[in-house]
């Protein structure tokens, strides 16, 4: 199950082919080679890479 490496809540809804949204801290994630990348939705819809605050340790994906 997929959990956020922000908030580690597993209250995420899928929104797209491999993209999901944390409903808690509502940061949206997409899954790229069990890599999890971590992306803001700004004012204007576009997307802000989070991926610099968190350790690739917590970006794995393992099902």
């Amino acid at each position: 199950m997929l959990k956020c490496p922000n908030c580690q809540s597993k209250d995420i809804g899928k929104i797209g082919i491999n993209q999901y949204y944390c409903w808690n801290c509502f940061i949206e994630l997409s899954l790229t080679k069990g890599i999890i990348n971590t992306h803001q939705v700004e004012e204007d819809g576009t997307l802000s890479s989070l991926d610099d605050l968190f350790d690739e340790e917590l970006r794995k994906f393992s099902s």
